[in-house]
């Protein structure tokens, strides 16, 4: 278990994880994962009595894992990005969610749910430019301004096991106007940033640790993960770039064979209820799917206007399943060699 995951148990007072009255849920970590206690975590408990433990990682991680684990997995529930919830649905990995079960669901953007509910969107988010605003005289507007050689060293980016990473790739490509099926293009113009680059981060909370340090100007990052940045006192703002930001749909499912399916089920229905989201989407800065909720508060401008949403790319997540693996191999031999 990592650290954090220790530091997240030992915060719920959870039990060892063969405890029927324990639901593991795995979780993205940072911020993230401070938020799902107050928001998702503290209610649920309050409801069922049931202990919360996190296992927190990125979703390539907790994807492996439920591979590794397949029909036994080590969570109940697992959040990770829609691209990677296609492919363990693909894989026959997640239990179809009872929408009759989820007292929420129809208050749900009919969009969130996955084919056939394998899986629901538990909040909107991006993949767009984050940047310092005490070192940056003039923001960022494009993509484009990642490569400008005056912030040689100066800019982090994600590597593509992550989502920043693989959906950077997509909105360079798209720029380039490559096809989607071959990502020559973005990666030729990827490999010297790549290079460059003063990390190429594969955890979030890891970009908080180069801006804190100075070491770095702008990010490839989430505008949620600068919002909880913002609120802790770091000089940050969102640049959304000309070209569109990459759309995300942070999922939520449940693995086949989970021990506590019917604990899960109910934390699901927490997640989706409308309080639950005002509470998570204002305290992470992120859209929430349960149409009942309008978010307020001075953080809620870092979120896109309409027309910044209307220009985001939102990728094919059955697509964007199949390509990965070769996307991937891609990086490892144009990229990092």
């Amino acid at each position: 278990m990592i650290p954090a995951a220790v530091a997240a148990a030992a915060a719920f007072g959870a039990p060892g994880a063969g405890s029927a009255a324990e639901l593991v849920v795995g979780t993205f970590g940072g911020g993230f994962a401070e938020n799902l206690k107050t928001c998702y975590a503290a209610p649920f408990t309050a409801a069922t009595g049931a202990e919360v433990l996190l296992k927190p990682a990125n979703s390539a991680q907790h994807a492996a894992s439920l591979r590794a684990s397949a029909g036994s997995p080590d969570v109940d529930v697992v959040f990770a990005d829609d691209a990677f919830a296609v492919q363990l649905s693909n894989e026959g990995l997640l239990q179809p969610l009872d929408r009759s079960k989820l007292s929420n669901a129809p208050d749900i953007l009919e969009a969130a749910w996955g084919a056939q509910d394998a899986y629901v969107a538990a909040m909107l988010g991006a993949t767009a430019i984050v940047y310092n605003r005490e070192t940056l005289s003039e923001p960022p507007t494009s993509w484009t301004d990642l490569f400008d050689p005056k912030y040689e060293g100066r800019v982090t980016i994600g590597d593509i096991s992550g989502t920043t990473g693989w959906q950077f790739v997509a909105a360079v490509n798209a720029m380039e106007g490559g096809p989607l099926e071959d990502p020559k293009a973005a990666l030729e113009k990827i490999r010297p940033l790549a290079k460059s680059a003063a990390l190429l981060y594969t955890q979030a909370d890891q970009v908080v640790s180069l801006f804190e340090r100075g070491e770095i100007d702008m990010a490839v990052w989430y505008p949620d993960r600068a919002g909880v940045a913002i609120k802790s006192g770091l000089p940050l703002a969102v640049a959304y770039p000309e070209e569109g930001a990459v759309g995300i749909r942070p999922t939520i499912s449940i693995p086949k064979g989970a021990e506590n399916a019917e604990l899960a089920e109910k934390f699901v229905d927490i997640v989706l209820s409308a309080e639950a989201q005002k509470c998570f989407s204002e305290a992470q800065v992120i859209g929430p799917v349960n149409t009942k909720v309008v978010v307020e508060g001075e953080y809620a401008s870092i979120l896109p206007t309409a027309e910044q949403a209307a220009k985001m790319l939102f990728l094919d997540p059955e697509t964007m399943a199949r390509l990965m693996p070769d996307w991937t191999r891609r990086w490892q031999r144009e990229v990092l060699r």
